[in-house]
């Protein structure tokens, strides 16, 4: 196994990191303590690509690798969660479930601008009673013959009240339980799509959550995502690929916290040295960097058997599970290595800590990842 980067690959990662330290470092602070979207960054990540990474470039996208994608991940992470989940969500969510299971029509109409990040998607299936259990949608699509009727509530939509486009999981027949789910393509304005309340967040807090009403929403026939009864593998296939790209942003809050406290802990100085120079410190950094490399390993496996076309359910849980994990870890220990320092704002590792926790709940929560594993194995 080549575990080397491609020239190609390097360059992404050196733009991305670039990119997060010349336009998201700035006002993350500000952005945090606010809840302030990141429009401009967000544009720009779009100018640059980010936004479309694994697209067609005939759809809009830049036509790269999984593993640029996760590399490009991990450095806007390392500076700002929040702009890394919006651009997760818009490329592992809603671009990738588009570009794979659409109509030529609807890619030309939806993907495109997408991918070229004209305007963001958000993906709707968490519901208040259902989470992320895609078997119990309580939202509703009535056939009517030539339209659906969509009624009922989604929860924690990410992007939710900047996206243009959303992607609804919604049940049809509910008397075929999973077999009778579908997945539509909903635009914002249409009458009868409500957009709720912004939810006040412990992290993450510059990307938009919301609530989404739907109140005999008519959605054309045309904008129903595969075959009547697809939506449940729909949304099954979407989260695989989610799971890569949440495991990156986990990687990514890690490996900044990581990097932040090795700093600190070169240049503060106590008992006449500096602090790394005490094994307690150096210890923990020892382990965050361990850690940190393992997660890492376990997200470029994940990413490269995606490319393969191999089927990715084990690998991208294993993959969120560790790292989710990791970036808690870590970011607990860098609070700690930076003491009373590491408590206010403006070293900013307390807010990686309250983005880590996160990583842990969405794409499903680890005991989510477990139960897939276990399948998995159960099966070998």
């Amino acid at each position: 196994m080549n575990f080397n980067l491609t020239e190609e690959q390097q360059m992404i990662q050196q733009a991305a990191r670039d990119f997060a330290q010349a336009e998201l470092l700035e006002g993350v602070i500000e952005r945090d303590n606010e809840q302030k979207f990141p429009y401009e960054a967000v544009k720009k990540m779009g100018e640059m690509g980010f936004l479309g990474m694994m697209v067609d470039p005939k759809y809009g996208g830049a036509g790269l690798d999984s593993v640029s994608y996760v590399l490009a991940m991990e450095e806007i992470a390392k500076v700002d969660a929040s702009a890394a989940v919006i651009m997760s969500v818009n490329n592992s969510l809603v671009c990738a479930g588009l570009e794979k299971f659409c109509t030529e029509e609807q890619k030309m109409k939806y993907l495109k601008p997408l991918a070229s990040g004209e305007v963001i998607g958000a993906f709707a299936l968490s519901e208040p009673e259902a989470g992320s259990d895609a078997t119990s949608q309580s939202t509703t699509a009535e056939d009517k013959g030539d339209y659906y009727l969509l009624n009922g509530t989604k929860n924690w939509i990410t992007n939710g009240g900047n996206a243009t486009y959303y992607i609804v999981i919604a049940q049809t027949h509910p008397e075929k339980k999973h077999k009778g789910i579908n997945a539509f393509i909903v635009e914002k304005g249409w009458e009868g799509f409500v957009v709720g309340k912004k939810e006040e967040k412990l992290g993450i807090r510059g990307s938009d959550t919301h609530s989404l009403m739907f109140t005999d929403v008519k959605v054309p026939k045309e904008n129903r995502i595969g075959e009547d009864g697809f939506g449940f593998n729909f949304a099954m296939a979407v989260l695989n690929g989610g799971r890569i790209g949440i495991a990156s942003q986990a990687l990514g809050i890690a490996s900044g916290a990581y990097e932040l406290s090795l700093k600190y802990a070169k240049e503060r100085k106590s008992f006449g040295t500096e602090i790394i120079n005490h094994q307690a410190i150096a210890f923990k950094l020892a382990d965050m960097h361990v850690n940190i490399m393992a997660a890492r390993m376990l997200i470029y496996k994940a990413a490269a058997e995606k490319d393969e076309g191999k089927d990715i359910s084990e690998s991208g849980a294993m993959a969120k599970l560790y790292a989710s994990q990791v970036a808690m870890d870590t970011t607990i220990e860098a609070v700690q290595i930076h003491g009373g320092y590491g408590y206010v704002k403006e070293y900013h590792v307390e807010r990686m800590m309250r983005d880590a926790k996160i990583t842990q709940i969405y794409e499903g929560t680890s005991e989510i990842q477990k139960i897939v594993i276990s399948r998995a194995i159960s099966k070998k």
